[in-house]
């Protein structure tokens, strides 16, 4: 009998492990299976006086081929890798709206400033006019349009996050399922093989949307928590998360990932502390490479537009008027805040402008600083009038109120100007080409003065333009202001106004240097030669009766405003490099993106590997496996075979 229970043990002993080497064959393909492994054991043998006689052999149970360190690093690498993929992903998009060649916005810029060439050559030609029109028209066209495809990218991710949430929540309310489950199970004394591979092919398929740390319980359950310390599963609850805009700032577009316990507010997580997965890459693009790419091109847009209206208002139309602005931009952008902080930013000097947002932080109020997010310069302030005061990055930041103690508020003055840029001239004859101002050369000068240029620049004074001649009045007013030079070394001038009775002297001994320009009532005259004593340079009003319809035939304005390709307006860069400057910046993010992106997967990819080689199942070996086996079940099967044949033998024996 003895040799027919060792016989039978080791029959259903190898027919268990027949059955799991072909459950590990049949689930070779199923994500997260782990092999399985049959333990067995030898039974506690029966003592004689001979010794102890062999019971045979019984299944332990079965084994659950697994590592928890690489499972862990497994995951964890494969959040990395899905965070640092989507986010290159979006960035390639974003790469994709600024182009090169002759579909770029730079090609745009670039055809509008040179279309000025042939209003200068000819500053009456109302079809050259016209072309220039159209191309101011093109350009804010195209700003606009690739500030719409920022906006339509911005509303892919907020509908992406959306799902990514929901794929979420239904992963976890499944994890706090399957914990039940094993919890329930954990009383009959054996592992639940099946449920711990689902577990954590949950937990795997979890953390490509969103990192998590795994915590196990004493009761076979294991708690999920995000940014570090949020419960988004424990025991057998799932707690939701949603993605929402920041609470802080409400209004400004900002994207977090809230948690949502019941019955309590919402929590705000830091996405600096979400790690991993499709969700913080998305909000990492959604919050810092979109807002950059918007703030670069919305500068590009505020700048050009600014530079631009300034001159053109410099000048004179075809009809005799002052110029009006050329583009309708921005003028100030409105602060957010949750608290009671309230004021604006305006827009003062556009060649200092930075692409980046902004933050004032309130510490003593009404003393704070503002802080450029972009790379964490801060500028202190006393008081609201204080801040009024300084001019920041060419911004004045103007507020009514001040916030409380901590409070912040958040300003973006560049997301908003390019999708808003229009062109606003649309009759060639209201383009002002024409100098407000021209010169001439005193008629009995003896030296070799020669005009080099004459512009009206606003600056460092805003605009006041000469007076006009009277000759009717008594004594006569010639009008005007008159450069006269004296005779001395260095030579030197006076700048006299003769458009007052008596003449008003401006300015007196001033050193005259040749081709270096002097700028006087907010315009600039340049002369080059050596002046003699007596020489003079009147610099008139170019409205002045006595000069007729001549400023029809100018075009000094027009030449100032085709000279501003070369003005630095973008960290050192002139208006026709700024496009590519900005193509530049956004391609370096997009490169950088990539090759984390390259990097992560390929880790990812080989703790995948280490993980698989422990838990995947390898055909080869289960066949070696299954011939092993089943030749052990059939010398088991002989056993018994041989066991009835002895029984058989005895019963025959002892019958006669």
């Amino acid at each position: 009998m003895s040799l027919l229970n060792v016989g039978g043990r080791a029959l259903l002993a190898n027919q268990v492990a027949l059955q799991t080497a072909g459950n590990n064959i049949a689930n070779v393909n199923t994500p997260g299976y782990s092999r399985q492994t049959v333990s067995l054991q030898t039974v506690q043998g029966q003592f004689t006086g001979g010794g102890y006689i062999g019971q045979g052999v019984d299944v332990q149970t079965i084994l659950r081929n697994h590592n928890e360190l690489l499972t862990r690093q497994a995951a964890a690498a494969g959040a990395v890798q899905a965070a640092d993929s989507t986010r290159a992903q979006r960035l390639s998009q974003v790469q994709d709206i600024f182009p090169g060649g002759t579909k770029g916005l730079g090609a745009s810029i670039t055809d509008m400033m040179n279309s000025l060439a042939d209003v200068v050559a000819s500053p009456s030609d109302i079809t050259a006019r016209t072309v220039t029109l159209t191309r101011v028209s093109e350009m804010a066209g195209r700003m606009r349009s690739a500030a719409e495809q920022l906006g339509e990218v911005a509303y892919s991710v907020t509908e992406q996050l959306g799902g990514l949430t929901d794929k979420i929540n239904s992963l976890a309310q499944s994890v706090a399922q399957v914990n039940d489950q094993i919890a329930r199970t954990k009383g009959n004394g054996q592992v639940p093989n099946d449920l711990l591979d689902r577990r954590e092919q949950l937990i795997r398929e979890l953390n490509q949307y969103v990192q998590t740390t795994q915590i196990p319980a004493t009761d076979g359950t294991v708690g999920l928590f995000v940014a570090g310390s949020q419960p988004l599963v424990l025991g057998t609850t799932a707690t939701p998360v949603s993605v929402q805009e920041a609470g802080q700032f409400p209004g400004s577009g900002q994207m977090r990932l809230m948690f949502n316990p019941p019955g309590a507010t919402p929590i705000e997580l830091d996405e600096n502390l979400l790690g991993g997965g499709e969700a913080a890459g998305l909000l990492r693009f959604a919050n810092t490479d979109l807002a950059e790419a918007r703030n670069l091109l919305g500068r590009m847009a505020q700048a050009i537009g600014m530079t631009m209206n300034a001159q053109q208002k410099l000048g004179l139309t075809l009809d005799g008027t002052q110029g009006k602005d050329l583009f309708a931009v921005e003028t100030s952008a409105q602060g957010f805040s949750s608290g009671t902080a309230v004021g604006t930013a305006s827009y003062s000097d556009p060649a200092r402008f930075a692409a980046s947002d902004y933050e004032v932080r309130f510490t003593t109020p009404p003393a704070g600083q503002v802080v450029r997010l972009s790379d964490g310069k801060a500028t202190p302030f006393t008081d609201l009038a204080n801040l009024s005061g300084q001019q920041i990055d060419g911004l004045q930041f103007n507020l009514t109120s001040a916030g409380a103690p901590g409070e912040r508020m958040l300003f973006k003055p560049f997301a908003a100007p390019a999708a808003n840029i229009q062109a606003t001239v649309y009759s060639p004859r209201d383009l002002a080409v024409a100098n407000p101002i021209n010169a001439s050369m005193g008629k009995t000068n003896g030296g070799t003065l020669q005009l080099a240029a004459l512009q009206a620049t606003g600056k460092p004074t805003p605009l006041v333009l000469p007076g006009n001649a009277n000759p009717t009045a008594t004594p006569a007013i010639a009008g005007g202001v008159q450069l006269q030079f004296n005779a001395t070394t260095p030579v030197t001038f006076d700048a006299v106004d003769r458009s007052t009775n008596p003449p008003t002297t401006l300015a007196a001994g001033q050193t005259y240097v040749s081709g270096q320009p002097i700028s006087i009532n907010g315009w600039s005259i340049t002369l080059q030669g050596t002046p003699k004593a007596g020489d003079t340079v009147t610099v008139g009003n170019a409205l002045d009766p006595q000069y007729g319809d001549a400023y029809t035939r100018n075009a000094g304005n027009g030449t100032a405003l085709m000279n501003l390709r070369d003005a630095k307006l973008f960290d050192e860069s002139t208006m026709s490099d700024g496009y590519a400057g900005l193509m530049a910046q956004v391609g370096t993010r997009t490169q950088s993106a990539q090759y984390a992106a390259d990097l992560s997967t390929s880790i990812a990819k080989n703790l995948e590997s280490d993980r698989t080689a422990v838990s995947g199942v390898n055909l080869d070996e289960e066949a070696g496996k299954l011939i092993q086996y089943q030749q052990a079940y059939q010398a088991s099967a002989k056993m018994l075979q041989i066991a009835q044949s002895i029984f058989d033998s005895l019963i025959q024996t002892m019958g006669r």
